[in-house]
């Protein structure tokens, strides 16, 4: 358990509460999504996209790992208000080096983020002292993160695969280090028992990332819609289209799971496990969230045009990588993965070969259609009585 009263933690007993300035800190990582978002509409190659995902599993990393010393550390206190700001100024320039990551600006990319995550990793264990029961946890991870940043550094320092090489080792280690326990020749490792988060805070940190995300998918097809001069009868259906998909997924995720989440882990003997299977279920969620973001983008903007390969693969991928994460969701709260989100993953892999027939806009409307489909099974099957219960995880 926590020790006694420490002046920069959380008071013990009561509630996190998600503070302004971690909706604050929050904002920087609106410019990362959209960043994020323009980088694989520019790099629609299979190359382009693993490009894209490692850099956004480097923003993950990046913000959960920070939301969870936000979970301890009171950020209402001067002090830890003055990290997340340094913080917030690092992940700001991580996210403008994001269109050129791969190119001048790798080792920019690098080294703000090392700096993000070993600089508060220091940060805590100076504020903590040697004595403190999460000492020995914030030692393992920052041993880890000191073997990632190697990688980071290492591959800002070189150029094309073997950037991408490093990286994507870099991204391993954070990663899988967790699940493992931080594991640590003379140190041990981490028992998930040990980490006294609070469940209801972070599970609502989660769901406002899930809200950025989706803001984004809002954005692209507003600003789409914006630069049409003269939008035909397909601009405007294209428009609605995108929206509706957008509704459909927030409805999916917010309607049907979420307030059932917090009570989960609040209620858990283990929140730290859960709060380790959220980080790994939310990376996917959001992805799909982003690459939704890239379609609704290419349908409003092009509605007409035919459906290439590149464009049938972030149409069908988006929602199908959404789809699958919010199923892993479920499958945490409630112990089950949804038939509804199965077969809508089903329908998505039979229409992928048939979309090169279509335009842009059927095909757009044939995935929301889709999205629709499972959301209203989901919020019909809560409202009939037949309601899953949330697990009672031991």
């Amino acid at each position: 358990m926590i020790a006694p009263v420490h002046p920069l933690l959380r008071t013990p007993g009561q509630p996190a509460k998600v503070g302004n300035v971690e909706l604050f800190f929050d904002l920087v990582y609106v410019f990362a999504v959209t960043q994020l978002s323009h980088h694989l509409l520019e790099h629609l190659t299979p190359l382009g996209v693993l490009q894209t995902a490692t850099l956004w599993f480097a923003v993950w990393l990046g913000w959960q790992y920070t939301a969870w010393v936000s979970n301890w550390f009171n950020p209402e206190h001067l002090v830890i208000r003055t990290m997340l700001m340094v913080l917030m100024g690092l992940a700001l320039l991580v996210s403008a080096a994001i269109p050129d990551a791969f190119g001048e600006r790798g080792l920019l990319f690098a080294i703000s983020f090392v700096a993000i995550q070993v600089g508060r990793t220091l940060f805590v264990l100076g504020s903590l002292g040697r004595d403190h029961a999460l000492t020995p946890n914030f030692l393992r991870i920052l041993c880890w993160l000191l073997v990632s940043s190697a990688f980071w550094i290492a591959g800002g320092l070189n150029e094309g695969t073997t950037r991408l090489t490093l990286w994507l080792l870099a991204v391993a280690c954070e990663y899988a280090s967790p699940m493992a326990g931080f594991p640590v020749p003379g140190l041990g490792r981490s028992k998930t028992s040990d980490w006294t988060i609070d469940g209801g805070h972070l599970a609502e940190r989660c769901q406002l990332f899930v809200i950025i995300a989706l803001g984004e998918s809002v954005l692209a097809t507003g600003a789409s819609f914006a630069h049409a001069h003269h939008p035909g009868l397909a601009v405007w259906v294209a428009f609605a289209v995108s929206f509706v998909g957008c509704v459909a997924m927030w409805w999916m995720y917010f309607d049907t799971s979420s307030g059932d989440a917090a009570h989960v882990i609040e209620h858990s003997d283990d929140p730290g496990r859960l709060g380790a299977y959220f980080h790994y279920v939310h990376v996917l969620l959001i992805a799909g969230v982003i690459v939704s973001a890239v379609a609704d983008d290419l349908v409003v903007a092009h509605p007409l045009d035919p459906v290439s390969p590149k464009y049938a693969a972030v149409l069908i991928g988006g929602p199908l990588v959404y789809l699958f994460g919010n199923a892993l969701f479920k499958r945490v709260v409630y112990g089950r993965f949804p038939l509804s989100h199965l077969l809508g993953m089903g329908a998505l892999v039979v229409a992928w070969p048939l979309l090169p027939r279509i335009n842009l806009l059927a095909a757009g409307a044939s995935t929301t259609a889709v999205l629709l489909l499972v959301t209203v099974w989901g919020a019909y099957y809560r409202r009939s009585g037949h309601r899953a219960l949330p697990m009672q995880h031991g």
